[in-house]
């Protein structure tokens, strides 16, 4: 018994999850998503945002991951992204300075006059801007932080939506970050 208490379990240190921005750099491949994604999906952890685009430079794709987990789990994946033969470069800019965007399109129902102009306030408010109108609806587009599509979709859910479609998160390091390699 004297033994049992004369051993220390150290605590271990915890993990905290978080959402991580992983910017990847890769050759426009057939099947490079696929590999990309798999990654994530091996490792049971679910992808909130992917957008892909193709860069200023030919056959380059630029892929933006926004994924929760903790450090040791996105340093992981960080290291298997790299070991894909596509891959040019990988970086987790949470921590650096950086823009978000997303964009989003929402349809909403507009029923009478006073909703199309509690609708219209909205929209100014957040400085979306309406792109399509119908007898019964306003198609808004709206661009921003996450939070603040967030917001501007809970505060048109009364009124009733009937489609949303979103980009997903873009990502860049701030220029003003001169001494960290942009990616």
């Amino acid at each position: 018994m004297e033994e049992i208490k004369a051993l220390k379990i150290r605590p271990q240190p915890k993990t905290v999850v978080r959402k991580h921005v992983i910017v990847v750099k890769v050759q426009h491949n057939v099947g490079v998503l696929s590999r990309i994604t798999g990654l994530f999906a091996g490792r049971g952890y679910n992808i909130e945002s992917l957008t892909v685009g193709m860069t200023h430079e030919p056959n380059i794709a630029r892929i933006t991951i926004v994924v929760n987990g903790d450090e040791r789990v996105v340093e992981q994946i960080i290291k298997q992204l790299r070991k894909l033969i596509e891959t040019l470069k990988v970086r987790d800019i949470t921590d650096v300075p950086h823009i978000e965007r997303e964009l989003a399109i929402i349809k909403i129902h507009t029923a009478d006059s006073a909703t199309r102009d509690e609708i219209m306030r909205l929209v100014d408010i957040f400085r979306a801007r309406v792109i399509d109108v119908s007898s019964d609806t306003y198609t808004v587009e709206i661009t921003g932080k996450h939070s603040k599509i967030e917001a501007f979709i809970d505060l048109v859910r009364p009124f009733g939506i009937k489609d949303v479609a979103r980009t997903g998160v873009l990502s860049v390091v701030r220029e003003s970050q001169k001494n960290i390699d942009n990616i």
